[in-house]
């Protein structure tokens, strides 16, 4: 297991009334420091499991949010504009907010991924390893599937094979 995920783990921990506030507190109400500080013991208990569920389902929610602001913004930009800069800036503004969208798509289909994983019990498991990805890592990105261990081996294959 990597000693950078545990340090922080380490740390909250020695707030012992941060360390027990899950045991009280619903999932909806729980913060990233008090989920880090339970114990390893409790790793993906229903308590973390509804509080990464929820933290998804937000993450969705303003993907989709933001996808109807973009809709409205390309509809609200097509006037004729009569400068051919000031259209080429236009027009780039345009691609710059379609490649977000197309990055935010990808990423929901990331994050329907991870419900369904928490759905079926897989969910905070390496796929490569079976091993725990980590508190500290899901909290970075909840939509991880590999330990940091895993990723990092797979990221120097694919800087060794181009693959």
């Amino acid at each position: 297991m990597n000693t950078t995920l545990q340090k922080p783990v380490a740390a909250a921990k020695k707030d012992s009334k941060l360390a027990n506030n899950w045991k009280t507190k619903p999932a909806e109400e729980l913060s990233d420091a008090e989920v880090l500080a339970m114990p390893d013991s409790e790793y993906m208990n229903e308590k973390q499991l509804a509080f990464f569920r929820l933290k998804l389902v937000r993450l969705k929610q303003d993907i989709h949010d933001n996808a109807g602001q973009t809709t409205e913004t390309l509809r609200e930009d097509t006037v004729v504009v009569p400068d051919p800069a000031d259209r080429a800036t236009i027009e780039e503004e345009h691609a710059l907010e379609l490649r977000t969208r197309d990055r935010e798509r990808k990423l929901l289909k990331k994050i329907e991924q991870s419900i369904a994983r928490i759905d079926a019990g897989d969910y905070g498991y390496c796929d490569e390893t079976g091993e725990p990805i980590g508190v500290g890592r899901l909290l970075a990105r909840p939509t991880a599937t590999l330990s940091l261990e895993a990723q990092q081996r797979r990221e120097l294959k694919q800087k060794m094979f181009g693959d």
